[in-house]
This record gives C-alpha cells, sequence and structure tokens, in this order.
C-alpha cells in the first residue's frame, strides 16, 4: 500500500502551497491528461490516467510509495474520494480541496446555491436526473458524455426551464451560456460541463429564505398530508375519490420520492397531484376537462410545488408522455388500468364503487404482470359534538406492484 495518499481538487487557479508540497514528493501521480500536464507534476513519477478511479485506486494499493491523486473541483464533493476509500481499496486519504465544479457554475452564473438540488446524470440516471429538474426550480446537473444538456433538454420537452451551460470550467476553454431549455438540444457541448437548470417557481414559497439545503422536501407547505378536500382547491367537493383515507393511502402504496415520474390521470382539482409532488416527485397531473387543468395549476402555484399538466382523454393522451415510475389512476375504468400496465411503472393504484368494476381493474392489472391487493376502504365523519354521521366514503383500492420478473 502506498506510504501515503493525498488527494487534490484543482479548479484552474494556481495550486495551494500544500498542494505543491504534496505533489513535489509523490512518486506516482494519477489524474485526468490536463492534470497530468500541470509543470508541478515531479517528471520522475508514475503516471496514470484517471479512467477507471476503481483501477487507479488497485494501482496506488500496491505502490510502495507516496501517491497523488489530481481531480477537478472539490473532491469529496460527488468525487473520487468516496471510490478511494471504499472498503475493497482500503485507502487512508488527505484531502487538498478546491471549489466545486457546482460552485464555480453558480458563481459565474451570480446565483446562491444553497436552496439548489445537485444530481448526477449518466446515462443509466439520466431520466431520474431530469425528474428532478421537473420537480425542482433550481438543479445543478453533473454531465457526462451521452447525458449531458442536450439529452437533458430533449427528455425536458414540454417542460420549459433555462439552461446555464458551464463548459470546462477552470480552463483556457470555459464558456458559460445561458439559453432556453427547447434551444439546448440544437449545439454540440464540450465535456465536462455543469448545467444550471432553472425555473418554473411553484409559489411564493419557492422564493423564501432557506433553512435547508437543497430546500424544504414539503416545499414550504403545511404540515401533514392528505386533507380533507378543499384544502388544495377551494372549489373541490368531496365525491367519488375524493376521500382523504383513500388518499392516504394511495400515496403510501406508491411511494413517490424525489428522481420519480407520477403519472395523476384524472386528476380533477389536482389534490393527489399536489401532495405527490410535496414528497419531491416530478409529476403530470392529466384530465380531459379544462377546468380540471385550471385547478389543478391553481393547486400547485398556492403549494408552491412544480408539475406539468397534460389536458386530454386517457388512455390516448398518455401515448406521448414520459415513461412513468408510478402511477395513479383516478378515472376511465378498465381501458385506462390496462394502457398504464402496458408502459410498465414499477406500482399502479386505482379504485373502484363496486365489486364488478373492482375485479375488471384487478384482473386487468393481473394480466398486465402485477401483484394486486384489493382493499375495502370505509370512513365514516363524525361530528365531535354529539357523535353523529357527517359523511361516509366507501371504495375499492386497487393496488398493483409490479411482479418480480415481469416482461
Amino acid at each position: 500500500m502506498a506510504d501515503r495518499v493525498t488527494v487534490i481538487g484543482w479548479d484552474g487557479s494556481p495550486l495551494t502551497a500544500a498542494a505543491r508540497s504534496a505533489l513535489s514528493a509523490a512518486t506516482l501521480v494519477a489524474g485526468a491528461a490536463h492534470h497530468l500536464a500541470l509543470p508541478e507534476v515531479p517528471p520522475a513519477a508514475e503516471r496514470v490516467r484517471l479512467g477507471s478511479v476503481g483501477l487507479a485506486a488497485r494501482r496506488i494499493a500496491g505502490h510502495r510509495g507516496t501517491a497523488v491523486v489530481l481531480a477537478d473541483g472539490d473532491p469529496g464533493f460527488f468525487g473520487v474520494v468516496r471510490t478511494l476509500r471504499a472498503p475493497e481499496h482500503g485507502l487512508e486519504v488527505e484531502v487538498v480541496p478546491a471549489v466545486s465544479s457546482v460552485a464555480a457554475a453558480f458563481a459565474r452564473a451570480g446565483m446562491p446555491w444553497e436552496d439548489a438540488r445537485v444530481v448526477v446524470a449518466h446515462q443509466r440516471t439520466l431520466r431520474r436526473a431530469v425528474n428532478v429538474c421537473r420537480a425542482h426550480p433550481k438543479v445543478a446537473v453533473l454531465t457526462s458524455p451521452g447525458a449531458g444538456p442536450a439529452e437533458l433538454a430533449l427528455l425536458l420537452d414540454g417542460v420549459h426551464r433555462t439552461f446555464v451551460v458551464c463548459e470546462e470550467l477552470g480552463t483556457t476553454r470555459e464558456q458559460v451560456s445561458v439559453l432556453t431549455s427547447d434551444k439546448a438540444a440544437d449545439h454540440t457541448w464540450r465535456d465536462p460541463n455543469v448545467v444550471l437548470v432553472i425555473g418554473g417557481a411553484g409559489g411564493t414559497g419557492a422564493f423564501a429564505a432557506p433553512w435547508l439545503t437543497g430546500g424544504d422536501p414539503a416545499g414550504g407547505a403545511e404540515r401533514g398530508w392528505a386533507g380533507r378536500p378543499g384544502e388544495h382547491d377551494p372549489e373541490d367537493r368531496p365525491g367519488i375519490g375524493q376521500d382523504p383515507t383513500l388518499r392516504a393511502v394511495q400515496l403510501a402504496r406508491l411511494g413517490p420520492r424525489a428522481g420519480d415520474l407520477v403519472w395523476d390521470v384524472g386528476s380533477a382539482g389536482g389534490t393527489f397531484a399536489v401532495e405527490a409532488a410535496r414528497f419531491g416527485a416530478a409529476v403530470i397531473a392529466v384530465d380531459a376537462d379544462p377546468a380540471a387543468r385550471a385547478r389543478t395549476e391553481a393547486a400547485a402555484r398556492r403549494h408552491g410545488v412544480l408539475l406539468q399538466t397534460v389536458t386530454g382523454r386517457a388512455p390516448h393522451v398518455l401515448e406521448s408522455l414520459p415513461e412513468p415510475d408510478v402511477v395513479r389512476i383516478g378515472a376511465g375504468g378498465v381501458p385506462v388500468v390496462t394502457a398504464c400496465a402496458d408502459r410498465r411503472p414499477e406500482r399502479i393504484v386505482a379504485h373502484a364503487t363496486t365489486r364488478d368494476e373492482a375485479e375488471a381493474i384487478g384482473s386487468a392489472l393481473a394480466a398486465g404482470g402485477y401483484a394486486v391487493e384489493t382493499l375495502l376502504l370505509q370512513t365514516v365523519g363524525l361530528d365531535p359534538a354529539d357523535w353523529t354521521e357527517r359523511e361516509r366514503s366507501v371504495v375499492f383500492l386497487l393496488a398493483g406492484r409490479r411482479a418480480s420478473g415481469a416482461p
């Protein structure tokens, strides 16, 4: 094992005295090509191109001498320190940090960033990164080849955002471009780059002084969720599918979270859509009634959350929507359930008012490859003054979980 391992962050500025001292004593230096070309790298030191960090870590673990790893920005922030300290390598490291690329990007934009979400986009995580950009008004995306500004823009189709694209930060080729998301796909961007995705503030709460890095996950909304009809939309009236208990169980079965895309099909006044968005998920609320779309958007503004609304009749309108992770079906019956199951989300919830309808929906979910849970939910609202019945709701809940190994 190397006698000493120092990880040095580099942001384009002159190296600190501590960094120069560590480099001068190095017998092995690992880094990208532009790091290994720095004049401070000792000519006699073994040089390792940092393509695979895991491979470099194994080389360092087998080296007898003093090793230095050079990395862009702060190597402890989505950087190489995590891999080097992994148990399989057994390396103890000293870190000389620099300004992270995220901090540098926001500095170039002249914006505060304690309320920003930071995501890493690889080809395998790109869709989840895009969903975070749908759900939050300020996101920094650490990109990679094949998951850069153009790909982000293409997957954000229909959602307006401003992109601040920072290419090759800290180098002589640094360039910062500000453009709308619909224009970003028309450009060829240089790696490495960081993209700030800005816009779509859902309400006044989005601009309040933050107390938590990344912003309040509840969107600054009031305490609690699955409230009574009318809390999100004053025009909402109690009706089929509007019972708070049903909505609470639907949310519990779906478990919306950051990085997910939720379809709310038959969104009505947007009560469910707003509460799913408060969990940090991206939401597309679909309804055939233009008035429902307006009420949903108004509810989102009141509660400071972001969501997308689509007017159209399911199942046909669903064909052009991006792939969902979880789906709540508020209207449409078996045809909509079948269409949603064909898109293979992880979970689907629906409800029915009769046993025959519940059996048909359950059969459609099972045919689509889902393990089905069926509940009969009955709630009775009572007047606390005399314990007389105020209102009663009886509904079947169908919850489908994609079966393991389903095609």
